[in-house]
């Protein structure tokens, strides 16, 4: 007989930090945490067969199971797992939205739709997630073809850090984009974690599973 273990938080790897983050403020160690690899977004068919790898790998050994993505470009593929297995996920169509939450993103989308967006994740990978694998470090006039349709740059900041404002600020010059910034700290990734541990905490010892 084997015994279940409380709760597995599949995440994607681009919220590593911020889970390592709120792991420390929250203490929520009773969740275990099984991080996707980041660079799935630049692939996002391939998100929701490895979300649903994990889950047909680890559901018999875990009491629950919560996925910490949003849509993310996945067209519906995601959810429609996560349907099928009765499992949640956090809310929203990217982390963009669950970051400043669903009315804070679409005031902004409304007041600006060619809005580009970082969040801490991204300001850090920038040059690694979007200037190489554009080529603009190699041919930086084809930005003007890749951002026509932008004219202003948001940055959603999870945390406060040195510098971080004026290097987002750089990003928007060298686009040519306004520049924006909001601080959205950790948003629904923190509330729904939180909430998972509060559970956690509360739930009776698990049932033991057969092996």
């Amino acid at each position: 007989m084997q015994q279940r273990r409380g709760t597995l938080v599949i995440a994607c790897g681009a919220l590593a930090r911020e889970i390592v983050a709120l792991r420390r403020a929250s203490g929520f160690e009773a969740l275990d945490v099984r991080c996707l690899p980041a660079e799935l977004h630049n692939r996002p068919e391939r998100i929701a067969p490895a979300v649903a790898e994990v889950i047909r790998a680890q559901r018999a050994h875990y009491a629950a199971i919560f996925v910490a993505y949003a849509d993310c470009g996945t067209g519906g593929a995601l959810d429609a797992v996560l349907q099928a297995e009765g499992i949640e996920r956090l809310p929203g169509a990217h982390c963009y939205e669950f970051f400043a939450t669903p009315a804070v993103f679409a005031a902004l989308a409304d007041a600006e739709p060619g809005t580009f967006y970082l969040t801490d994740f991204l300001l850090k990978n920038f040059e690694r997630l979007v200037i190489r694998p554009l080529g603009l470090d190699r041919h930086p006039e084809l930005k003007d073809t890749y951002f026509r349709n932008y004219r202003r740059l948001v940055y959603l900041a999870q945390a406060e850090k040195a510098g971080a404002i004026e290097r987002a600020r750089a990003i928007a010059n060298q686009l040519g984009f306004a520049f924006e910034y909001r601080f959205t700290g950790y948003g629904e990734l923190g509330t729904r974690l939180v909430a998972l541990t509060r559970r956690e905490r509360q739930a009776p010892e698990q049932a033991p599973w057969p092996a």
